[in-house]
């Protein structure tokens, strides 16, 4: 695993050494013309793409902070950067270009996946975002245009089918620290992630030539698919220098971090041992001696009161910090940028929609098992937070059990409340995008604050693609950049 240590070092001198993220500057400055090989760019890329997200977890009422007011938590971002496209985009395309003077097809397929991963990514924190025309500087389209987010959408979604009828087994997969070059798991996770893109937009009946439903129950219905924590889309960490856990030795999370008790409040309502693993007894609970599997000895923040309050709830002991794991372990968990519970989920509300076929239960129940088995198999020293757990019977209470006979937002409200359980450090903004499309679960808002709807573009771009970028807001919020905005998926 360490090996991608030096392959990651030559890989970062390919991006580019301007510390501008507009597109516009990012285009006068194409990619080394010299050969890479693309082993090198495959790890660099993997790399990036597959870090733990932090701020969504504020986002998402998990966690909280108690030294100053977080953005994220109270809902206040502004502006977001363009620099994947500097970071990821761009190292992709020489990825896949490095790939067709070797006609290595399978370099090419991952190369598109990214490219929708990406891409997919950037439209639900913008909205239209520049595509057909981005990373073209050697082209000489140094002020791309920007594509509408249904472009985006359509655009990947062919992509990624051509990713799938790209990947084989007879092109070498080398640099591949995701699946060490193993061909027929990055197949099934390129199918996941279209059937991902579908669920998300499944607010749309069509997207371009696709029908939304009629897509989603193709793929699901023909292509190979993940089938166990085994073929999870995730980044395995490695107690080597720039490998490991992206949040080990974070200061925040020793000192300031405590646990949302939103968030935890459905661990301790379901007696789910999962919370164990995710939040550290108060100092109360610890100081009277209660057993780590006591769920009384554990208590959240309120995201939405001042941090001021939340800081008494430490005066006080009374208050979770984030398990020390987080911070303290160098390689943790693996982060999964889509996992097979998530898949699992996914399939569950395509089944509740009528999408496809099947029965969602069985989708629903495979999910939480799945999740139980990821954290058995990577959380430390299991046994002290799983000894005589039962998932069947857990399976089986008033507040889990799925079932078909209820009404459908009622088993909405059902998956997605158990999908958000799984999120905790994973899956990046994905419960936060989740909760913006069905409302599930209702996330606490303070009063006369409504939860934004995407991000302000990078004040670059105001600086060196202007006309494109105020093209590009008429045409979708009226001219307006604004975070309560709301894009085209959400309508």
């Amino acid at each position: 695993m360490a090996k991608w240590l030096k392959l990651t070092a030559f890989a970062g001198l390919l991006i580019l050494s301007s510390c501008e993220t507009d597109l516009g500057k990012i285009n006068e400055n194409p990619n080394d013309q010299a050969s890479v090989d693309p082993k090198v760019l495959l790890t660099y890329v993997s790399k990036d793409a597959f870090q733990v997200n932090g701020d969504n977890m504020y986002a998402s009422r998990m966690m909280i902070g108690t030294d100053g007011e977080n953005t994220y938590q109270y809902m206040k971002w502004n502006d977001a950067s363009f620099d994947v496209y500097t970071k990821g985009i761009l190292n992709t395309v020489k990825m896949m270009q490095e790939a067709e003077k070797i006609n290595n097809k399978n370099y090419s397929a991952i190369g598109k996946f990214y490219r929708a991963y990406y891409f997919f990514n950037l439209s639900l924190k913008f909205g239209s975002i520049p595509y057909t025309e981005a990373a073209k500087g050697e082209a000489g389209i140094t002020q791309p245009k920007y594509d509408s987010q249904e472009t985006v959408m359509t655009g990947i979604l062919t992509e990624l089918k051509e990713a799938n009828d790209l990947i084989n087994s007879g092109d070498k997969i080398e640099g591949d620290i995701i699946y060490n070059g193993d061909a027929s798991k990055w197949k099934k996770l390129i199918n996941s992630f279209r059937l991902k893109i579908l669920i998300t937009m499944s607010k749309k009946t069509a997207l371009g030539s696709y029908n939304v439903a009629t897509e989603f129950a193709s793929i699901a219905g023909s292509q190979p698919l993940m089938t166990s924590i085994s073929d999870n889309g995730e980044l395995k960490f490695a107690d080597a220098a720039d490998s490991r856990y992206t949040m080990f030795n974070n200061s925040g999370y020793g000192s300031s971090l405590y646990m949302a008790d939103y968030f935890i409040n459905f661990f301790k309502a379901r007696q789910d041992p999962r919370l164990f693993t995710f939040a550290a007894q108060t100092t109360a609970a610890k100081e009277a001696g209660k057993p780590l599997t006591d769920f009384t000895g554990y208590n959240g923040g309120n995201p939405t009161s001042s941090y001021s309050d939340n800081a008494a709830l430490i005066t006080a002991k009374n208050i979770s910090k984030v398990n020390d794991r987080f911070y303290k372990d160098p390689t943790n968990e693996p982060s999964s940028v889509l996992s097979y519970p998530e898949l699992e989920f996914i399939l569950a509300e395509a089944a509740a929609r009528g999408w496809i076929s099947g029965s969602a239960k069985t989708h629903y129940d495979n999910a939480i098992k799945g999740s139980f088995s990821f954290y058995q198999t990577y959380v430390k020293n299991p046994g002290q937070y799983f000894t005589g757990f039962n998932v069947n019977l857990y399976l089986a209470t008033p507040l889990v059990v799925y079932n078909d006979a209820d009404p459908l937002q009622t088993r909405l409200e059902k998956i997605m409340t158990q999908k958000y359980m799984i999120m905790f450090h994973q899956g990046q903004w994905t419960s936060y995008y989740d909760y913006l499309r069905t409302g599930y679960p209702n996330y606490p808002l303070q009063t006369g604050v409504s939860a934004p709807f995407r991000f302000r573009y990078p004040q670059a771009e105001y600086n060196y693609n202007s006309t494109n970028l105020k093209a590009a807001l008429a045409a979708q919020y009226g001219g307006n950049d604004n975070i309560n905005s709301k894009p085209w998926w959400l309508q």
